[in-house]
């Protein structure tokens, strides 16, 4: 069960390994998480709708790719992030707590206890948050450094918010420095909620990786089919195997000869999927 497809996933589908039971409706009472990109000198901004909200009563939660500074990577990083936050968002008036993947259990637990029983208005944390956490009331996830992250991330993390009644906001910070294929995920994410749509973009930036193995992504040198573009003819072609396994599973009658002499010429120790397409 997942709730961000990755683009292996898709591509195994496509070729019959998995059957899908689709839910593609949020549950009751929620509304579609709002998401904007702004660039980091909308930072001042930011910290005014994180006030507004957090005047609501909501909570915010900031993620940083990065625990520490790096000098090998040009990304924001939490305990910088965090000591910024503290100056914007001062005491008494505002509480910020910080969790990342470095603290004790114990440490970690007691700063989601306190998110959770709203005695913490901000979270600093890195993605150790992408997944198991559930705090209704937060209503604002901001992304730092978003270029850093991949679309299942993105979309992940924007997943910790939206799970209340209340509106709820995303917002992916960056520098101006941006591929095309970041733009194209940014942009996507801007665009829609739909796990779905996201993870076939995703298929189309990064390639389904290897059918037979392990690799989540990569270029397939298939012959003919392309799986980010060929998806319906391949659904197509699924279901027409299918129905000629089910009528006749050895493939022994005459006018399925020429699929039994094709795959009898195979190599019986390796899966060429390339000559299969």
């Amino acid at each position: 069960m997942t709730a961000t497809p990755i683009p292996r996933t898709l591509a195994m589908t496509l070729y019959g390994n998995l059957d899908v039971s689709i839910i593609d409706e949020l549950p009751k009472g929620r509304k579609p998480i709002k998401t904007v990109h702004k660039y980091d000198k909308h930072r001042s901004e930011v910290f005014g709708f994180m006030r507004q909200q957090i005047e609501l009563g909501r909570q915010v939660y900031v993620v940083y790719p990065l625990i520490e500074e790096s000098e090998k990577l040009d990304y924001k990083d939490l305990m910088d992030g965090f000591e910024s936050m503290q100056r914007a968002f001062p005491r008494p008036k505002y509480e910020v707590g910080m969790l990342h993947g470095k603290m004790l259990p114990y440490e970690k637990d007691d700063e989601m206890k306190r998110f959770l029983k709203q005695e913490t208005q901000i979270l600093v944390a890195t993605t150790v948050i992408e997944v198991g956490v559930n705090v209704p009331n937060a209503s604002v996830m901001v992304i730092e450094s978003a270029e850093r992250f991949g679309l299942s991330q993105l979309h992940q993390l924007r997943g910790r918010v939206g799970r209340g009644a209340e509106q709820s906001y995303c917002v992916m910070m960056t520098g101006y420095k941006l591929s095309s294929d970041t733009r194209t995920r940014l942009e996507t994410m801007v665009r829609t909620n739909n796990g779905f749509e996201i993870a076939d973009v995703d298929l189309q930036l990064r390639g389904p990786g290897d059918l037979t193995g392990t690799q989540q992504s990569g270029v397939m040198d298939l012959m003919i089919a392309d799986l980010a573009k060929d998806g319906a003819i391949l659904a197509a072609a699924r279901e027409s195997a299918q129905a000629i396994l089910n009528e006749d599973p050895e493939l022994v009658l005459p006018q399925h000869a020429p699929i039994r002499n094709h795959v009898d010429g195979l190599k019986q120790t390796e899966n060429n999927w390339g000559r299969i397409s």
